[in-house]
Order: C-alpha cells, then sequence, then structure tokens
C-alpha cells in the first residue's frame, strides 16, 4: 500500500491541517511486556462496581480505553505495586477506577461476541478458520491483499506476508467526550439584546446564577443537569460534524465521515453507548462497529440451505427410511457447506484496500476537536411539563482508533470475569 497522502484526513494524521490529528506523545505508553511477575488478574472497581479482569482481557482493549482507565499508567506486575515478593500475589487488592462500568460492560460485551463470532469456539468454527487460506496464499504469491503498508516490524500485527485483517477481527473504535457549557441569557438588555434564543423567563434567569460566594446556585444547577440530559438523547453519531461540514463547508471533514461510513458505520448510526457523567458537565459516548474488509463468506447459501433443511425436519413424519435418508443429506450437506467455507471466500480488493488505511490508527489513537453551539429544551421548574429553550455550547472532542482482537483465549470468557459489587456474575 501506498504512503498515504497529506491531504487525506483519515490517513495522514500528522499535519495540523487534518480534521483527525495524532493523540500527543506525552499520552503514557502502551504496556510492553517485561520479566517481571504478572498478575495473573485485577479486581477493578467502578463506581461502586467490581470487574474481575484477566490480564490478557485488559491488554487487548482499544489503547483510548485504557488511557480513559488508568490516565498514569497500567500497573499489571507485583513490581510496579511496590510489594516485596513474599507478600499477597495482589489478585485480592482492589484498584478504583474513575470510569463508567456500564460502558465498561458493552465493551467486554462487544469484545466477546467480535471474538466468538471471528474464531470460533471448539464445536462451531468461525471466520478465523475459514479464511486462513487467504494468507497461505499470500505467503507465497504477491497478492495484493497482502498488507504492504509503512508499520515498523515491532509494531507489525502479523507475520510476514500476512494481513493483519485476515488473521486478526478488526474493529473501529470511536469516542466522543462532549464538555457542555449552558448560557444563561441575562436580563440586562444592554448586555443581552432581546432575540427568539433568549427565551428564559426573568425570574427564573435572576435564580439560575453564581452566587456571591462564587458558587453556582441550585437553579443553575438544575439547568446544567437539564441541559446534559437532553444532550444524551441526541444519539446519532454524525449529526453534529455533519452540522459543522454544512456550516463550515469543510470538505476534509465530509471525506472523514465518508471514510467512516465506508468502512463500516451508518449514517443514521447511533453511539453504542452514551452517558452524562455524574460530576461533570461532560457526556461520554462510544461506538463499536466491525471494519468491512471486503471478505465474503458464502453464508447466504448456507442460510437457505438450513431454512431448507429445516423446513424438511418439521414437516417430516413419513418413518425411519425417511429419517435416515434426511440424515446422510445432512451429512452431505455439511460436508459440502465446509468445503464452500473454506474454497468460497472471496475478497474485494477495493474495499480491502480501504480497510488497510484504518491500519496507520491501531495502536495510535487520533483525535478531532471542535465547537458546536446548539439549542436545547429543558424543564421550566423541576418535575414541570412546560419546556423553555437554552443555548448550549459544546466542546467535542473524538478519538479514532483501529483495534485488532487477540486469539487468546481468554477474550473468549470476558463476560465470566464480569462480576458486580456482591460478585455475582
Amino acid at each position: 500500500m501506498a504512503v498515504a497522502s497529506s491531504s487525506n484526513p483519515i490517513t495522514s494524521v500528522a499535519p495540523s491541517s487534518s480534521p483527525i490529528t495524532s493523540v500527543p506523545d506525552s499520552y503514557p505508553p502502551s504496556y510492553q511486556p517485561s520479566q517481571q511477575q504478572l498478575l495473573a488478574r485485577l479486581t477493578l472497581e467502578m463506581r461502586g462496581e467490581r470487574f474481575v479482569v484477566e490480564r490478557e482481557t485488559l491488554l487487548n482493549l482499544p489503547e483510548s480505553v485504557l488511557l480513559g482507565m488508568f490516565p498514569n499508567g497500567l500497573i499489571l506486575s507485583r513490581q510496579q505495586l511496590g510489594w516485596p515478593d513474599e507478600e499477597d500475589d495482589g489478585e485480592n487488592q482492589v484498584y478504583p477506577i474513575d470510569f463508567d462500568p456500564a460502558s465498561f460492560r458493552y465493551i467486554l460485551s462487544f469484545w466477546s461476541q467480535a471474538h466468538t463470532d471471528f474464531y470460533g469456539t471448539s464445536t462451531s468454527p468461525g471466520y478465523f478458520h475459514k479464511q486462513q487460506h487467504l494468507n497461505n496464499n499470500n505467503s507465497s504469491s504477491s497478492n495484493s491483499s497482502a498488507y504492504t503498508g509503512n508499520l515498523n516490524n515491532s509494531d507489525y500485527p502479523a507475520g510476514p506476508g500476512e494481513n493483519p485483517l485476515i488473521s486478526r477481527q478488526p474493529i473501529i473504535v470511536l469516542r466522543e467526550e462532549l464538555e457542555y457549557f449552558s448560557i444563561v441569557p441575562s436580563t440586562d438588555p444592554a448586555v443581552n439584546p432581546s432575540s427568539p434564543s433568549n427565551t428564559l423567563p426573568a425570574s427564573l434567569t435572576n435564580l439560575a446564577k453564581v452566587g456571591e460566594d462564587g458558587q453556582p446556585t441550585p437553579e443553575l444547577l438544575r439547568l446544567k443537569r437539564e441541559a446534559g440530559k437532553a444532550l444524551v438523547k441526541r444519539t446519532k453519531v454524525f449529526t453534529a460534524l455533519q452540522r459543522n461540514v454544512s456550516k463550515e463547508g469543510n470538505l476534509a471533514e465530509q471525506h472523514l465521515i465518508d471514510m467512516l461510513c465506508m468502512s463500516g458505520f451508518a449514517r443514521d448510526d447511533d453511539w453504542g453507548y452514551r452517558s452524562l457523567e455524574p460530576t461533570r458537565t461532560v457526556i461520554s459516548s462510544i461506538a463499536l462497529v466491525l471494519l468491512k474488509t471486503g471478505i465474503h463468506h458464502p453464508e447466504s447459501s448456507s442460510s437457505s440451505t438450513n431454512a431448507k433443511l429445516k423446513d424438511e425436519d418439521d414437516g417430516s413424519d413419513s418413518g425411519s427410511d425417511s429419517a435416515s435418508e434426511m440424515d446422510t443429506e445432512k451429512d452431505r450437506v455439511g460436508d459440502a457447506q465446509e468445503d464452500l467455507g473454506a474454497r468460497g471466500v472471496t475478497i474485494d480488493q477495493g474495499q480491502m484496500s480501504t480497510a488497510q488505511k484504518l491500519l496507520l490508527f491501531w495502536r495510535k489513537p487520533a483525535r478531532k476537536c471542535w465547537w458546536d453551539g446548539v439549542q436545547v429544551d429543558v424543564p421550566l421548574h423541576e418535575g414541570s411539563d412546560e419546556m423553555v429553550s437554552m443555548k448550549v455550547w459544546a466542546r467535542r472532542v473524538w478519538t479514532l482508533e483501529l483495534s485488532l482482537v487477540s486469539p487468546c483465549s481468554q477474550l473468549g470468557e470476558f463476560t465470566h470475569g464480569l462480576t458486580d459489587a456482591t460478585g455475582r456474575i
């Protein structure tokens, strides 16, 4: 794959003119294995809920998620904790984490399902087994689906001649941190001329302000909370950025939307998880989608065949001879489907080429920031059905990353390591 042009907002992460740029190098470095005695699992407490998580599970989560969970770095060894060898092994130690537990459950659930679908189980092979011959072809030929980018050897997620998008399950990780500021209009005409957007009653405006002690009044805090609740209900991923494109005419941002929609998102997608932070005027959102690699499995034929067999099963009451014939037919169809799963897999090279561009974001989260002003409707008073409109300014920060799901065994047991504060699954 050729080196990306700097004009491409997706593939070029360095230039400052790009609408999505690299996360600063001052962030904590990703974890690198060492000779230290590693903890097999950790008990994390997230806002009152406890999760027992395998070490390998944590290491396979997106870098941007780990940075949010462990802003000071991920501690995985006894030496990092400063414990002598003869002390407790650390697995009973509880680590408090300021992270939304519901968001963490969403991430683990998605990862677990993606791992199961791609790598399969002991009784049901996944896509990985059906498409490995594609990588075998790459190692013996110059097939264009082999990755030819400029990743360093130490960072390369697959073996020589292999395409990591064939041997791993790629997931696009898009996060948004929205910090909002509620603008309560002044009742002074000289400061705030009358306009349709300033519709708060004077009585409410006089109550919703900062007190003499410099602290917000209860009414101002209520308005901020209500504004946050109204923003949380706006769940579409691309609405705000598309509005900015329409306002500014930024073609690079439009290209960013188009690229993400070509790679797995839909233009009307909702955030997978979105919530208001409990102590801040911040809304955190995350969306996870499987990257479209252009690899097509002949599932339609299998599905239609399975449906036909099911219909025959439902209508079969003609005796043991018929049942025996149907069993033979099922075995024959099963063998044919297994052979088809290996030989019938095809690659759309154009889609694969598009997907490979996103490998630049593997272990290299990138971000984009912009301001957005919107009107929101909030209740006039606590518990009131009457609504009033107020202005809200939002600072949106997007973080884009590509993750590759590892085939390690722990990933298939994400949810089994998940407990609440009472220790229940």
